[in-house]
């Protein structure tokens, strides 16, 4: 059991303690049998609930952290790295009777996800500018993932929020980090598969949304190089080839 965790104390008549958390409504985003996401406006502002009524799948049901808690944990990590993310306000879990586990992030409602945005083919991706700034974001955060031995394991383009375009055209837009309850730190060849993974994830939504220019200045960005060595273009094949025969 991980005791109640408010970090804005602002927020205490709202989600001082699990139980106020749990009563807090506002609309339902999704919900499955393993969790529950609420979006709820408290002082102005809005706020995602994330209520889980499992531990997780298979061992994790029963062996090892919760997937609520290794999600908590992992955001705290990317927090630590610098990457940003979003910002717990509140977290914890009981066990008994029954399984229960609460985090609440403030909403970033600047930000869309980039799945999205490659959806709708949105205007943004058009804008070189900003989608070069996006590039250099993100090939320096998940840089810095990898360095510090850590694999996200599910970075799909869901799960990366992007600022848009602003008037202001030297403003740097943020790239956050989001829904990492997979990731760990791995060794050895556990790790270098993972970071392959992590590429090729990213690699899926780019290779349709993005030129090759585009995902090799990523690439270049990542390895922080000028010029593709031998050992990257080994890398680059893996990463292409890393789904294939998996969809």
């Amino acid at each position: 059991m991980t005791p109640w965790m408010l970090f804005d104390s602002s927020l205490k008549a709202e989600f001082g303690t699990m139980t106020l958390a749990l009563k807090q409504t506002g609309q339902e985003i999704n919900a499955n049998w393993m969790s529950r996401l609420t979006k709820v406006d408290c002082a102005g502002k809005a706020y995602f609930v994330k209520v889980y009524a499992s531990r997780g799948r298979g061992l994790r049901a029963w062996l090892g952290r919760s997937r609520l808690r290794a999600e908590w944990e992992n955001i705290r990590l990317f927090q630590s790295l610098g990457i940003p993310t979003v910002e717990i306000v509140a977290c914890g879990e009981k066990l008994w009777p029954e399984y229960v586990g609460v985090m609440v992030t403030e909403d970033r409602s600047e930000a869309f996800d980039l799945a999205f945005l490659a959806r709708e083919n949105h205007s943004s991706l058009s804008n070189r500018c900003w989608r070069l700034r996006v590039i250099r974001r993100l090939s320096e955060s998940i840089r810095t993932l990898h360095a510090a031995r850590f694999v996200h394991n599910d970075l799909k383009w869901r799960n990366i929020l992007v600022e848009l375009p602003t008037k202001n055209k030297e403003a740097e837009p943020r790239a956050y980090l989001i829904d990492c309850p997979m990731g760990s730190k791995k060794r050895g060849l556990m790790l270098n598969r993972g970071i392959i993974k992590d590429l090729a994830c990213l690699d899926k939504v780019a290779k349709v949304s993005l030129s090759r220019t585009d995902r090799l200045r990523f690439y270049l960005g990542y390895v922080s190089r000028k010029r593709l060595r031998n050992n990257d273009k080994v890398k680059i094949r893996k990463v292409l080839h890393f789904f294939k025969g998996r969809d």
